[in-house]
């Protein structure tokens, strides 16, 4: 009901701004009514003449990990973040802030997870740029309007159900609550505010705190053990955030910042979460998706193409043409272009008049941690090997002042 009011509501005032609409269902196949329900959404969009999309997902290799609902979220965010929009706008209303900040205060969650869902939040790098327009309006206020308007929609069966936690706060305990407390979503809405007012406050703090200890990539562990045990964790969730990777768990984080800080120097600390894990090398933290196993013979062939897949690092190569700067066109005419990981006992010149030099010196000296040594590209001409992508180009190959160039790097 609430997604077909939002609806109506931006197709009926689209024209005014001049906003182009599309709609999107998600179609998660948990109930098996889903299908009359894209059904229901695809006629509802060409009754308005707004171009549709209906995305399938499938939740069972996440269903055990995550829960049904959690899920479905996780890839309806996925899902989300594959379209082409300025902003993504979602039906969520007064009651459902309410919702969320109990749910989120019985799962014992920090500041910023019982902060109010805001009107408009700015695109990261897991979500487009959002808007909740309806964030101040109640679901009786919604359903007034979709009556008064002649609206039909469907109803989920599962929102009936009290098993999930939602709904049995919404179905029972809620309702008790207005009896006592009639002001509630207004009261929970502004204690939700305040949370969000004392996350931006930590956010402040811990861009202070990384200001000297922040490189854009890695953290200085000194940072960490140079300040307090809470704002230590402070500046290491910020770091986390900043960097893209999914938030651990408050013990894991725990954790997390006490192996950081109080491992042995020389230790191969690695501290994994979810698909993501957290390293140190030469007090320097690095955060990352999980390393996956990987095919150590494999060759591929460069064509041309301005970007490879690099399954080894779970990265990608790119390969930009410019001028005087990288490896030499001209010089890799003539034979096949390769990448290729180590096999043993590669060696290079880095200057014209310097000797060869191990590739295992070059990487220890170019300070590559050492769980990248054995994963990086090697770029070969034919069976030369021209560069280590990202650290060093063989003296032959080097491009001269001026001359047509290609720069391979790592993203």
């Amino acid at each position: 009901m609430d997604s077909v009011v939002l609806l109506h509501l931006l197709q009926s005032i689209a024209p005014r701004f001049q906003w182009r609409l599309s709609a999107l269902h998600v179609h998660h196949g948990i109930s098996p009514n889903a299908d009359v329900w894209s059904e229901f959404c695809v006629n509802l969009c060409e009754q308005y003449s707004i171009s549709w999309q209906v995305e399938r997902v499938n939740i069972a290799s996440l269903r055990d990990e995550h829960g049904v609902e959690a899920a479905a979220r996780k890839l309806r965010h996925k899902v989300f973040l594959n379209q082409v929009c300025d902003f993504v706008a979602l039906a969520h209303h007064a009651d459902d802030q309410a919702e969320t900040l109990l749910l989120q205060l019985l799962r014992g969650a920090g500041v910023k997870g019982v902060s109010a869902m805001p009107v408009l939040k700015p695109a990261n790098l897991r979500m487009h740029a959002t808007v909740r327009p309806l964030l101040d309006v109640s679901r009786e206020q919604l359903r007034d309007y979709a009556t008064q308007n002649g609206l039909s929609w469907i109803e989920d069966e599962s929102n009936a159900d009290v098993r999930y936690p939602r709904n049995f706060l919404r179905h029972q305990i809620l309702p008790e609550l207005r009896e006592c407390f009639p002001q509630y979503r207004e009261t929970l809405a502004r204690s939700a505010q305040h949370f969000a007012e004392a996350g931006r406050l930590m956010d402040e703090l811990a861009q202070l705190d990384a200001s000297q200890a922040f490189d854009g990539k890695t953290l200085d562990v000194s940072a960490l053990r140079s300040l307090s045990h809470v704002r230590a964790k402070n500046l290491l969730r910020y770091f986390l955030h900043v960097r893209g990777a999914a938030m651990p768990q408050s013990v894991q984080l725990e954790d997390m910042l006490n192996q950081l800080c109080d491992a042995r120097e020389d230790a191969a600390l690695c501290v994994a979460f979810g698909d993501w894990e957290v390293r140190r090398y030469q007090g320097r933290v690095y955060v990352m998706h999980a390393l996956r196993d990987f095919d150590s013979t494999a060759i591929l062939a460069w064509l041309g193409e301005s970007g490879l897949q690099w399954p080894a690092l779970g990265a990608r190569i790119l390969f930009s043409e410019l001028s005087g700067k990288g490896i030499s066109l001209d010089k890799l005419k003539g034979e096949q272009i390769s990448l290729r990981l180590r096999s043993g006992g590669e060696s290079m010149r880095l200057h014209f008049k310097g000797a060869n030099r191990s590739l295992k010196n070059i990487l220890q000296e170019s300070h590559v941690p050492p769980w990248q040594r054995e994963r990086l590209p090697l770029l070969y001409r034919g069976g030369e090997l021209v560069a280590v992508v990202g650290v060093a180009i063989h003296a032959d190959y080097q491009a001269a002042a001026g001359e047509e160039s290609l720069l391979v790097s790592l993203e």
